[in-house]
This record gives C-alpha cells, structure tokens and sequence, in this order.
C-alpha cells in the first residue's frame, strides 16, 4: 500500500471520478492509496476504517465467515465505494476487499469525518445505491464447497492480520476442527510452500 498526497494528483483524479461533486461538496482532506494486485484493500483486523473510491484498477470483494468459509460477493472497477457499510457499522468484521490488479483509490479516514458524512444527504443517497447492490448480491450468493485446506488458508489470508495464524486451539475453534486436524492441513501446507513455521503453533501464509 502507498499512499499520495500530492495535490495536483488528487485534484486530477477527483476530477475522473463520477462522485466528484459530493466529494467537493463534503470538503473533505483527501489522499491517493494505491495497492498492488492481491494486496488486501479492507480486512476485519485493519484498525482504521476508510472510506475509498476506485479510480482506476478493479477488486475483488468477499465475505468471509468466522470458519474461513468464503463468499464471492462481487467485482468492482472504477467508482465502486469501500467503506460505506462502515459507515453505520464500526466494526465490520466479515468483508474483505481484495485488489484484482494494481488499484488506484482516493480516501479518507470515516471515524473523524462521520458527522459530516451523515450529514450529507448527496453522501447518503450514493452510499443507499451502493448498498443496495450489496444486499441484492448477498441474497443470491452461495459458497462454492470448500475442503479444509482452503479455509484454513482462506482464513489465514482474510481473518488473520499479516497473514499469520496465532496458536493452534484458538484456530481449530474458529476453523470448527480440532486441534490435531488443523496441525496436519499446516504441516502438509508447510511442505507444499504454502505456509512457513515462525513460532510455536504460529504460521504465516506465504502469498504467492
């Protein structure tokens, strides 16, 4: 993740992007983030919340339960929002935004500027719409069945923060296995490359 705070930049790309008159409307201080492909954009373990436009690349974005099980819920390329459903929500700790490509977004934090957010009727109709869509996919959507493997590994990429799974017990709870389940998927995933040993019952997911 890199973030930009040159103003001419930001001034351009506000321009490209269809929201620009309800972002100049909110005066807001803005900054450029830019991600590279499967980096994570949102994750429940991020401890600031950010409201953030795509200008320019495209995301993946995913529900993923306690279990590791995931749920694609949709795609997404320029002028999709992040952030709107932590807007009502603080902690939101079940939607991981993943970038697709090298993504460009303009952003601000949510927790100072909520007031005026709510505030602004413009800002609430276009996070309405975007919301709207958001539950229309999730009133469809189904998980395609998953092995063990994957959600161990889909809960290490999504659940856990930096990739890093902390403490076999704690694991095999959230996983719905045992603890002996879940140090055989680590130890078949440490020697195919996946996962790599850094502690006692600690693991880190290799991203590839």
């Amino acid at each position: 993740m890199k973030k930009i705070f040159d103003a001419e930049t930001i001034k351009a790309c506000l321009a490209k992007s269809r929201y620009h008159s309800v972002l100049e409307d909110l005066q807001i201080d803005l900054c450029l983030i830019q991600y590279e492909k499967g980096e994570l954009v949102t994750a429940p373990f991020q401890e600031e919340s950010l409201f953030q436009i795509v200008i320019q690349g495209s995301l993946n974005i995913y529900f993923v339960r306690n279990d590791g099980e995931r749920y694609s819920l949709s795609a997404g390329g320029a002028d999709s929002l992040l952030g709107d459903m932590e807007i009502f929500c603080p902690q939101n700790d079940n939607t991981c935004t993943e970038a697709a490509e090298t993504l460009l977004c303009l952003a601000f934090p949510i927790a100072p500027n909520r007031e005026i957010l709510l505030a602004n009727c413009e800002f609430l109709q276009m996070i309405g719409n975007s919301l709207s869509a958001k539950l229309a996919a999730i009133t469809t959507m189904d998980a395609a069945p998953s092995s063990l493997t994957e959600r161990v590994l889909s809960y290490m990429q999504y659940r856990c923060d930096n990739g890093v799974l902390k403490g076999l017990e704690q694991g095999a709870f959230h996983l719905h296995c045992s603890p002996r389940q879940l140090q055989r998927i680590l130890n078949q995933c440490e020697n195919a490359g996946a996962v790599e040993k850094i502690g006692k019952g600690t693991y880190k997911l290799i991203m590839k």
